[in-house]
């Protein structure tokens, strides 16, 4: 029944599941998560979360049955669905790499011509030996690509690789990046025609922007001699002015600024060297710039 919320898909189970739920728990949304359920509808938001297959995301996005999806960018492309890619979404990381057994690695990209390479990713397969003006024949596999060289199946495979176990486990080593993955959030190109649900995912979108800022950095407290401002000032990457407060002791300046969190280290002893103490870096839940 349509209820005016906006709709958004997400992977029912595995590795995009969880991290969807916490990304819009650190938006705000009051979520009950029923792995039971297929339709969940947050409290405090004009949202409505669908739990779908991943394969399945970018059909119903593109179909209107969902307005929005979160899904990794391999299954949109490889589905070569139709819709706007509205954010990266910073998790759910990973590589669709050519590997074989280690015996018979290709050392050089021309090595693939003519090879069979197993794989559950057809077109992105296809369009990478195309733009490499590469000649190889493609079977396509529906899960345990990993086997394939070992029945005999294909020279090669092609699959999503994340820590590499599952190809240690099976005797592979991986040889060439085909394409880089992670969590994108999707939406249907007629979205925009619904204004009411165009601003509710406007609104998301600001969310997410300012937790995806958060992560990225950190809050940096200090005390620091009052003769050493300008130095400890020069030093910090803040992303603005930072905050300078009197101390009870004269002669001491507490500083309080945001850095990225990439860079906390590499100041760390230069700002022990200028005379900071009782250094605190403190995690950031939401951003707004």
């Amino acid at each position: 029944m349509e209820n005016g919320n906006l709709k958004l898909a997400i992977q029912k189970k595995g590795r995009l599941s969880e991290k969807s739920i916490e990304l819009l728990r650190l938006c705000g949304l009051d979520l009950d998560f029923y792995s039971e359920r297929l339709i969940v509808s947050a409290r405090n938001f004009k949202l409505d979360l669908l739990f779908l297959r991943d394969d399945d995301i970018p059909e119903y996005v593109q179909d209107g049955v969902a307005d929005i999806g979160i899904v990794g960018e391999d299954v949109v492309y490889e589905k070569q669905a139709n819709i706007n890619v509205c954010e990266k979404l910073g998790f759910g990381r990973c590589r669709l790499m050519i590997a074989a057994p280690a015996n018979c690695l290709p050392q050089k990209i021309e090595d693939i011509n003519g090879k069979t390479i197993a794989t559950s990713y057809p077109n992105i397969l296809k369009t990478y030996l195309q733009a490499n003006k590469l000649q190889a024949k493609i079977i396509q596999i529906s899960g345990s690509v990993e086997i394939a060289p070992s029945l005999g199946v294909a020279d090669l495979i092609c699959d999503i690789v994340s820590t590499g176990t599952t190809l240690m486990m099976n005797k592979l080593s991986k040889s060439f990046n085909v394409f880089d993955s992670e969590a994108i959030l999707i939406a249907n190109n007629d979205l925009n025609l619904n204004t009411e649900k165009y601003n509710i995912l406007l609104d998301l979108i600001g969310r997410i922007r300012s937790v995806m800022s958060a992560k990225k950095s950190k809050y940096l407290m200090m005390n620091i001699p009052k003769d050493s401002l300008e130095k400890v000032t020069k030093v910090i990457p803040s992303l603005k002015s930072p905050t300078v407060l009197h101390l009870a002791d004269e002669n001491s300046l507490a500083v309080h600024a945001v850095i990225p969190a990439d860079k906390v280290w590499s100041i760390m002893n230069d700002l022990k060297a200028f005379g900071a103490s009782g250094i605190l870096l403190l995690p950031i839940e939401n951003m707004i710039i």
